[in-house]
Formats: structure tokens, sequence, C-alpha cells
């Protein structure tokens, strides 16, 4: 009997030879089930399900059916999903009145979540924010550390922090996130500003309307973090704020660090850039405010 092929997100929670002609008497061999009869798993990460992907998979499974069958586990008398939401949509939507699933040993909601959280990952069907609460949820709720969740999900451990600490954002910067107008690196630049949430706010506007790299990002971050290093006359005890706010205009003009040191007879403007496309970046900026 010709072997089915799974995805890479069921490849790893269903046996090896669930579709092999010797193991199709076994327990965990697909069977049908009636749409209606499963219920949706609790502890889906996924938040939200792209419309057209859903169209596109509906059209699929009315040519060929439902290749791949969903995940499910036994819970008294009821059947629970685990993982193939989308499948189980678009099966729906096609007209489907039964599809295939396999039944899994799943007896808490823990193991509910890390296979969820593992088909979808490996399907890079999570968006970053998704993918950031489930671990969460692994840590929170099911008091896992960092490094178990990244041995359960297959991912390195700084993956998993890094994804964790966006959700200490504002709504507004994750929906940013979710909806791309700004990138995960973007993101965790932002971090830094979360203690001055009315200044986080106004640089994503900033970086969103003006279309910023990371890097430009970074550097307008560094010039706005409410620790931002003092100026060199306010370290030698000056306290005249003339000088802060002069910084201050120029980080906003330029979006990077700028820092303004006053001496006996003139002083020194120090402009800061990361890399080589930024210092091309600052010298348009500085030509055209010269031309205008």
């Amino acid at each position: 009997m010709a072997r089915s092929r799974l995805g890479k997100g069921l490849s790893a929670i269903i046996p090896d030879d669930t579709f092999s002609g010797e193991g199709s008497s076994r327990a965990d061999a697909p069977r049908t089930v009636a749409i209606e009869d499963i219920e949706a798993n609790p502890e889906q990460p996924r938040e939200m399900f792209d419309r057209e992907e859903i169209e596109s998979l509906r059209a699929s499974i009315e040519v060929h059916g439902v290749l791949s069958p969903l995940v499910v586990r036994r819970e008294d008398d009821r059947i629970v999903l685990i993982a193939g939401e989308r499948r189980l949509r678009a099966a729906a939507l096609a007209g489907l009145t039964e599809v295939p699933v396999v039944f899994r040993d799943a007896p808490g909601a823990q193991e509910q979540l890390e296979l969820a959280l593992i088909e979808n990952l490996q399907r890079a069907d999570l968006d970053p924010i998704e993918a950031a609460k489930g671990y969460a949820r692994l840590v929170d709720a099911y008091g896992l550390t960092q490094e178990q969740v990244s041995e359960r999900v297959g991912k390195d451990r700084a993956t998993v922090a890094n994804a964790i600490r966006l959700l200490r954002l504002p709504d507004d910067a994750l929906e940013a996130l979710r909806h791309g107008h700004i990138t995960a690196g973007h993101a965790r630049a932002l971090l830094p500003l979360v203690g001055a949430p009315d200044v986080l706010m106004q640089t994503l506007r900033e970086v969103v309307s003006k279309g910023l790299s990371v890097r430009a990002t970074e550097s307008l971050v560094r010039a706005r973090r409410p620790d931002a290093a003092p100026s060199a006359r306010a370290k030698r005890g000056t306290t005249d704020p003339v000088y802060d706010r002069v910084a201050r205009l120029f980080a906003e003009a330029l979006h990077t660090q700028v820092k303004v040191a006053p001496g006996k007879k003139g002083g020194k403007i120090t402009i800061a850039y990361g890399d080589d496309d930024e210092l091309d970046r600052l010298l348009s900026t500085i030509r055209k405010g010269a031309s205008t």
C-alpha cells in the first residue's frame, strides 16, 4: 500500500507506521469521524486564521479530499481536536460531513498545547505573537522553564526567550507586528521604551510611517530611552538643559543617537550610526536638509 505524505508537523506527532498495511488494525490508525462530533482545541495557540488560506485549502479538499488526518483525543464521551483546525474548517466549507482522524493519547491540557504548538510551528503557521503566547502559556500555566519549552517545540532557547519578551510591548505594537507593519527585529528594538509608553508609541508611529530599518530604529530608541546616557556637560555637574534639548532635536531629525558636548570654546556633536547603509542614510538626510 502506498504511504501517504505527511506535513512536517504531523510527521512529528503521528507514528511512522500509521499508514502502513501492517498498522491498519492499530488503535492509532486513521478512522473517519463526523465533523459535528469534533470539538475545537481549547489550547489552540492560533488566534487568526487567514481566510484566503482556508479558501485555498477548501478548493484542494474538494478535489483531493483531506490528505492528512486530523489529530484528536478522547475526553470522556467527547472527541477533542489537538491539531488540524484549518483542515477541519476547510473540510466543513467544502461540504464534507466526515474527516479522517488519528486518536492520540493526550491526557492533559499541557500536552494538547505542546502538540498544537509543535504542529503549527513546524508548519510555520503561527505569527510571532501567537507563538510567543504559546511559549508563555507553557511557562506560566504549566511551570516549564524556557529551556524545557525550547526542547519540547524544537526551537533554541534564545528564540523562545526573545519571543516571550515581545509580550511586554503594548497592544498597538503587538498588532503592528502581527499585521506585518514592523518585524520582530523592530519589536525587540522598541523594548527599552516599555517604561515610557508615550515615547514608545511616538517612536512606533515614526518607524512605520517612515519605513525605518531595524538599525535606524535601534539608534532612535537609544536616543529616546529614559535611561539614555547624559551629555558630557551634565556629567560635569552642569544642569543647563539647553544642550540636551538640542541633542534631542538632532536625534529626531536624523533618527539616530546624537550627543552634544559643550566645551570652554565651542563643543562637539557626535552622531551615531550602525553600519555603512545607515551612514549613507544620514548623509542623504543631511544633504536634503542643506538643500531646502
